[in-house]
């Protein structure tokens, strides 16, 4: 297995008393072993920019580090941010110069999403994973 994937039910946050239910994928390569995905539909976009190359689902890559940690402690500088909410929840941020979405995840998915991540590239052992040559050859085009 060189992918994990889960689909996962998040509350976008529109107002402190309104809000709506989206579809969110979480995804993690094991060829990326530092970072997350996490896809939702387009319609939400904060900046048409952002939309996949064919027009379909928002992509946004961060740490997977900032997303455990978020669910602990408060955590995040610049675009995303992760913080854990009274009860069962965990909040992650998402920050654009055209706006920001609040999405609310129940804490148990992203457990699980973290816990399956990690049966495929160990915390500490994601070293082992990168690719170095790919790397430099994705930054000089």
């Amino acid at each position: 297995m060189r992918t994990v994937e889960e689909t996962v039910q998040a509350r976008l946050i529109l107002s402190p008393h309104r809000s709506v239910r989206l579809r969110v994928v979480l995804s993690y390569l094991r060829e990326d072993p530092l970072a997350v995905r996490m896809a939702f539909p387009a319609e939400f976009s904060l900046d048409e920019a952002e939309e996949g190359p064919d027009g379909g689902d928002i992509v946004w890559v961060f740490a997977r580090q900032l997303l455990s940690a978020g669910i602990e402690l408060p955590a995040g500088v610049g675009d995303v941010h992760v913080r854990p909410t009274p009860g069962r929840s965990t909040m992650v941020e998402l920050r654009t110069p055209e706006g920001t979405a609040l999405l609310r995840f129940d804490t148990g998915d992203l457990r699980r999403f973290l816990w399956r991540s990690r049966l495929l590239v160990p915390e500490g052992e994601e070293h082992l994973h990168l690719d170095s040559d790919r790397a430099l050859a994705q930054l000089l085009g």
